[in-house]
């Protein structure tokens, strides 16, 4: 069987553990590989995934595990950094333990509640302020791709109120004034405002068609009766409210790398 540094490579395309958890390793602390652990492995949960998927994402979910446990772990982050090896022998590697139940143990389940609360403590808050303004630069301006990033952000309530603050920030001289923000045309709004309204007519509608209310059993009943096509972006948005949630952190180190399906 290949060692953890040969998997890490086969499934996330690098054998930096530190760089497959999305951290530097140079400012990584012990809270900050626990939220990269938590990240990146919300992103390939079985649970996650469609059936056809499970296998591969099951893999990926065992080895960032085991990434966790070795940078969690002292002496074994200290032999990694000094040497860049891994003691594939301890108990806390074993490929036979159950990493979702590991997993269970470190991260508590994020219920709508949750979910409710922290949107009503996040939105307008300086956090907030500071999200936004980093979403404007990784997507320089775009604002149909600031308002997918942003957390909590409903296009038809929300987007004035962004807009505003990426202003207040040009104004101020805190980011550049990107032309595809300050000359977005007209059109683009539209194309935009349209597409918001029909996605919220197309949920009223459902919640009527099943009789749904807004307790959280009636909104869990909802996003699971969504079509499969909008699975996916529903999933993303829980997955980062849910990492946002279990530790509330500025954005900051580096970009994990993109998930690559395992070489066999």
């Amino acid at each position: 069987m290949p060692g953890l540094l040969k998997l890490c490579e086969d499934c996330f395309g690098t054998a930096d553990l530190y760089q497959v958890l999305g951290v530097r390793r140079d400012a990584a602390s012990e809270a900050e590989i626990r939220r990269g652990y938590h990240r990146v492995s919300l992103r390939v949960h079985p649970d996650r995934v469609p059936d056809a998927e499970k296998e591969e994402a099951t893999r990926k979910f065992q080895i960032l595990g085991r990434i966790y446990s070795v940078l969690s772990d002292q002496e074994q982050r200290a032999l990694y950094d000094e040497q860049g090896t891994v003691e594939e022998e301890g108990d806390n590697l074993s490929r036979d333990r159950d990493w979702e139940e590991y997993w269970r143990l470190l991260f508590k389940k994020i219920t709508v509640e949750d979910i409710r609360a922290f949107e009503e403590k996040y939105k307008g808050s300086e956090e907030e302020v500071t999200d936004v303004k980093q979403a404007y630069m990784d997507f320089e301006g775009d604002m149909d791709k600031i308002m997918q990033s942003v957390l909590c952000a409903v296009e038809l309530e929300d987007e004035p109120r962004i807009r505003k603050i990426i202003q207040q920030a040009i104004d101020s001289g805190d980011v550049p004034a990107y032309n595809a923000f300050v000359k977005e045309s007209k059109k683009k709004q539209v194309r935009r405002k349209k597409r918001a309204h029909r996605e919220a007519e197309e949920a009223e509608k459902m919640k009527a068609d099943l009789g749904l209310g807004e307790s959280s059993e009636d909104l869990k009943a909802l996003i699971q009766s969504r079509k499969k096509d909008r699975e996916q972006e529903m999933d993303k948005l829980l997955t980062d409210l849910e990492a946002k949630y279990c530790k509330p952190s500025k954005r900051g180190g580096i970009k994990a790398p993109t998930s690559k399906r395992c070489k066999k």
